[in-house]
């Protein structure tokens, strides 16, 4: 669908405040928009019914990782960008050669459940995880070719997307309600909630409320024993 209006927006100024407003526009244009929640919805917490965690700890974290370097190099790349960035799977499935800003390290991801307000947020990833995605799918080229620049870097669909996550998980020996694409998402907001201001998180993980970033507090064991130890640093 190369529409007029589309093939005019390839040529808007690469400002960050413009660039983003682009995206966010040409996501918007060719994403199915978000399900709703029923309105009996139960709210969002970070365990099960049995006490079971829906997140993953440091360690098994870095099972995951490891695991994740048994799969190509494609599927690999797509699993450390979601343990890395904390983006749901169709955001990540969305990106393309112009969402990585290689200077600045970021990569930039429309929030599909925000899809009306069009808001794009921009996570930092590791060097080395961009220094990858730019070797192996060529970003310095596709980025000159105004059609290979905006197309999807993993042409996959959400099922085969998370098919390979739970290969890695399998792999790495993990399982339960943790061991699926959301919980490399409520493991991105642990971490994050440890490191960083909450309203950094909130905006790293595009929640429309602080309320909603909060559960990522709502920890147990190692990750709870972390938060004390920032307590004790202080006094």
């Amino acid at each position: 669908m190369r529409s007029n209006s589309l093939k005019s927006l390839l040529h808007s100024p690469k400002t960050a405040k413009t660039r983003h407003k682009w995206l966010a526009t040409l996501l918007a244009k060719v994403l199915p928009g978000p399900k709703r929640k029923p309105a009996n919805s139960q709210p969002m917490t970070l365990h099960t019914v049995g006490g079971g965690r829906k997140y993953l700890n440091a360690g098994e974290r870095q099972r995951f990782a490891v695991a994740a370097g048994t799969l190509p190099l494609e599927p690999r790349l797509f699993c450390l960008l979601l343990m890395w960035s904390g983006c749901r799977i169709s955001e990540g499935l969305a990106v393309t050669p112009l969402s990585i800003d290689r200077d600045a390290g970021t990569v930039a991801f429309l929030t599909l459940k925000r899809r009306r307000s069009a808001v794009v947020r921009q996570i930092p990833i590791p060097a080395s995880l961009v220094a990858e995605l730019t070797t192996v799918f060529d970003l310095t080229t596709r980025e000159k070719d105004s059609y290979f620049r905006t197309a999807r870097l993993w042409h996959w669909s959400r099922s085969t997307a998370w098919r390979y996550v739970k290969v890695v998980m399998k792999r790495a020996g993990l399982s339960g309600s943790a061991a699926m694409p959301k919980g490399l998402r409520h493991t991105f907001g642990v971490a994050a909630f440890q490191a960083v201001p909450p309203h950094i998180v909130q905006r790293w993980l595009g929640h429309a409320s602080l309320r909603t970033t909060g559960i990522y507090g709502d920890v147990s064991g190692r990750e709870e024993q972390q938060f004390a130890e920032r307590i004790w640093e202080n006094w």
